[in-house]
């Protein structure tokens, strides 16, 4: 058997500012600022859909993690799921922002998108703009200290005062989307999932969306 050929490795590049008259290595575009100039066809084409290992934080603040996949679900006022996209579990929720919202534009007429502060991005306000849309979006201070305080010192002041904005009194029905998540595990089959691959757990989560419309829809008319 012949040996394996050692392989050599490349000398790695400094990092740092670079040396007088070189140009400096220009960064490759996010995934969401390529999705500025995507169709929605090939926004899904690039959106990583393997099964892996995810992780988020509950309501207690203690980290939590499974093996699997993500269901990312646009919902309308009256808890009407209108759009939902299946990914690898370890994918951020902005990241599927933008083909949310376009898959969602061609299927219904909305004027808002309400969104917390892990979609706080120039490129998905500018999207949601680019729609017709009025971007709702809560501020991700991104560890600024001082923007922080201004946060809380600002929200104080507002409630001592009983005020809040018409973006503040709108932006508290995007809990509709946690109810439909609660609703789609607790009721209707999302918390135990016993197939596998990406094609078989959405056509089962479907399945539980399906019926979940179907109940919220009824429940307007009788």
């Amino acid at each position: 058997m012949k040996k394996a050929e050692s392989v050599k490795e490349k000398p790695k590049k400094k990092q740092g500012r670079p040396k007088k008259g070189e140009e400096p290595k220009k960064k490759d575009p996010t995934r969401l600022e390529q999705q500025l100039f995507m169709t929605l066809e090939e926004m899904l084409k690039n959106i990583p859909t393997d099964c892996d290992v995810g992780t988020k934080k509950n309501s207690k603040g203690f980290k939590e993690s499974w093996t699997g996949y993500k269901l990312h679900i646009d919902a309308a006022d009256g808890q009407i799921p209108i759009s939902c996209i299946l990914t690898s579990a370890s994918l951020h929720d902005s990241q599927v922002a933008i083909p949310l919202a376009t898959m969602t534009d061609l299927r219904t007429t909305n004027f808002c998108d309400l969104m917390d502060s892990a979609y706080d991005a120039a490129q998905i306000k500018e999207h949601s703009r680019s729609l017709g849309h009025v971007p709702i979006i809560d501020i991700n201070p991104h560890r600024n200290i001082k923007l922080k305080e201004e946060i809380k010192a600002e929200a104080k002041r507002r409630s001592l005062l009983n005020f809040s904005t018409p973006e503040e009194m709108r932006y508290r029905e995007r809990s509709t989307v946690e109810r439909v998540n609660a609703r789609l595990k607790d009721e209707f089959g999302g918390l135990m999932v016993l197939v596998r691959g990406n094609a078989k757990v959405m056509c089962h989560l479907m399945f539980g969306i399906l019926a979940l419309t179907v109940d919220q829809l009824t429940s307007f008319v009788t």
